[in-house]
């Protein structure tokens, strides 16, 4: 939901009634996304004026701990707590289905954390929580697509000295760990060439990697996008895949992947084509 700030209230119902229809019960959120706090989540609820029983049948996900006029992160007990307040007055709900902390917070006292997330549950203001608390860590959301995957590529070559792709920066092992411990993976720019990046699919810049995935897309009688999602959903720690866009089609298009099981072959010539090095 970071983009609707940029449609009217019938195109942000036409876009929730699109991904509904496809399936699609997860809606994501954070207080920063619109540009001024809490904008996003507003316009959505405005929009949209759930029933109760259209609110139970959603999952909200948002966010906190970005703070930035201030240009800081904050994951202390009095912004987690009030941010959530602030969240679930925009959204016009008794509760945050899911909370996620935005970005690492550098000086993070883990004790306050502990605090604000207890005092959320036993209000009743949060059903998931994420962190390293008494919690459950369910969910961990990171950058993925066919052309920036580190958290995949790295450990593939990982015994490879002197290439740029066996330089593990992901903490070691992240994608291995959140399937050790249940957590899942959502994979968020999942069409986008890199971080800032344009959208790969359809880039000059990737002429293999658009072959590839045009004719996987005839094979499969799909098209590119639901190829591109394709790629992410056939990984065995079973990742959900945040989609950015506010185009309807689009988000039919990409839904339509996640029916779609690559074989081992087409996964992995997808990855070499993508330009990962495959040892």
């Amino acid at each position: 939901m970071m983009r609707i700030d940029s449609l009217d209230d019938e195109q942000i119902r036409g876009l929730y009634a699109t991904a509904r229809d496809a399936g699609i019960d997860f809606f994501d959120h954070a207080d920063i996304y619109g540009g001024e706090m809490h904008h996003c989540e507003a316009r959505f609820a405005d929009a949209l004026r759930l029933s109760a029983t259209e609110r139970d049948e959603i999952v909200l996900q948002t966010k906190c701990g970005i703070v930035p006029a201030q240009g800081m992160f904050d994951f202390s007990y009095d912004h987690i707590v009030g941010q959530v307040e602030g969240s679930l007055a925009a959204l016009r709900t008794d509760r945050i289905d899911v909370l996620l902390l935005h970005r690492p917070d550098a000086l993070v006292e883990p004790d306050e954390v502990a605090r604000a997330f207890d005092h959320l549950e036993s209000s009743g203001k949060i059903e998931l929580l994420k962190t390293a608390v008494r919690q459950p860590l369910v969910a961990n959301q990171l950058q993925l697509s066919l052309t920036h995957a580190p958290i995949i590529a790295q450990p593939v070559a990982a015994n490879m000295a002197g290439h740029d792709q066996s330089i593990g920066r992901d903490g070691g092992g992240i994608v291995d760990y959140c399937r050790i411990h249940g957590i899942t993976v959502q994979a968020w720019s999942p069409y986008q060439s890199g971080f800032g990046g344009g959208v790969f699919l359809g880039h000059p810049d990737y002429p293999e990697l658009n072959a590839v995935i045009e004719r996987l897309a005839g094979v499969h009688g799909v098209t590119p996008t639901a190829i591109a999602t394709a790629w992410i959903t056939r990984h065995p720690a079973g990742m959900q895949v945040v989609l950015g866009t506010t185009t309807p089609h689009r988000v039919q298009e990409a839904a339509t992947g996640v029916d779609v099981v690559l074989t081992r072959p087409e996964w992995y010539e997808l990855f070499r084509a993508a330009g990962h090095l495959l040892p």
